[in-house]
């Protein structure tokens, strides 16, 4: 199943990267109150590349995806600054009309809840099938077609007898192949994947994420994959950037970070989850709760939880310092994190 080929727009050069997020900021009008959801996330994908994107719950993943897909609803959201290029072309002001058009054929979505993703008045056969219909104008007979080879790509079993069902038939894990199915039907450069695992057990997370990493390897499209999950990041992402309250707290190629994280907060959250070689060990939880992004503190955003936060911290906000080749954090001592 191929689709047509994709032209590069205009700008588009021959070295730009697939995906390029630079500097973005999101704020929401809520209540009389600026609440600032994203706070300069910069980033960049390239063609086959997983990118990470991690961070508790209210970090700002979420939001920043809706806004490189052009989705968020404004008002009350609004982008106050920064720039989204794909291979080159800057989406960020383009009429609505043509966004639409990268939406889905250029670039794509899987939302973190498929049964409420999903339309459940239509059956997943028509939902697939509206994808080729109005981005690529075929028949109806010929979509049909095409939404079998889907569902069979993405592994649901008697494809053809269940294009019929609604989305209520399936079990979670199914509903998200669907989902994949519909984000992957034009086969996108991009897809973005938000919390693709939530709700799922172990098993079934592990079916999606193999099942994600063989298509990725079939297509060669990059991969932005939000979790909150460290479980799910190791030994998928290539790349990981993590997010505290909108900011990047840091960044690094996935094994360095595992390996030596230069932020107090990565290191709190490698430090409260599980490991096989350190069973018996107590896990140590990050104290406090995320700040509050309508009230956030001055200086480092992390300091009212950071267990070694001193006068600086409470002054300055720290700037994103490499303290290795691609590898970089947001810690005032980010160098000394990093070395011991």
């Amino acid at each position: 199943m191929m689709a047509e080929p994709k032209k590069a727009g205009p700008g588009a050069g021959v070295d730009a990267p697939l995906l390029e997020v630079a500097d973005l900021h999101v704020r929401f009008r809520v209540r009389d109150q600026d609440v600032r959801a994203v706070n300069g996330l910069s980033y960049t994908l390239a063609e086959g590349e997983t990118v990470a994107i991690l961070g508790e719950s209210g970090s700002g993943k979420s939001v920043a995806a809706q806004a490189v897909m052009g989705i968020l609803d404004s008002p009350p959201a609004r982008i106050t600054h920064g720039s989204v290029r794909l291979r080159g072309e800057e989406l960020l002001g383009l009429p609505e009309r043509r966004r639409r058009r990268y939406r889905g054929d250029r670039i794509s979505m899987i939302f973190q809840d498929a049964l409420t993703a999903l339309n459940p008045v239509f059956t997943v056969g028509d939902q697939i099938c509206e994808m080729y219909q109005v981005h690529r104008g075929m028949r109806r007979k010929e979509a049909k077609a095409r939404a079998v080879e889907l569902m069979e790509r993405v592994r649901i079993p008697s494809p053809r007898e269940r294009l019929g069902d609604h989305p209520h038939h399936f079990s979670g894990g199914m509903r998200q192949r669907i989902m994949i199915a519909m984000a992957l039907a034009l086969e996108p450069d991009v897809l973005i994947a938000d919390e693709p695992t939530t709700a799922l057990d172990v098993t079934v997370q592990a079916q999606i994420m193999r099942l994600l990493a063989d298509l990725q390897d079939e297509l060669r499209m990059g991969l932005v994959l939000i979790t909150h999950d460290l479980g799910v990041v190791a030994g998928v992402a290539d790349r990981i950037v993590v997010m505290y309250a909108g900011s990047v707290a840091e960044q690094a190629p996935a094994g360095a970070l595992y390996a030596r994280p230069a932020h107090p907060y990565t290191k709190g959250l490698l430090a409260s989850v599980p490991r096989l070689d350190r069973s018996g060990e107590r896990l140590v939880p990050i104290k406090g709760a995320p700040p509050n992004p309508a009230a956030l503190p001055p200086g480092c955003p992390f300091r009212p939880r950071c267990p070694r936060a001193e006068d600086v911290c409470a002054e300055e906000r720290p700037p994103l310092v490499e303290v290795a080749p691609g590898h970089a954090a947001a810690c005032h001592f980010a160098e000394e994190v990093h070395g011991g």
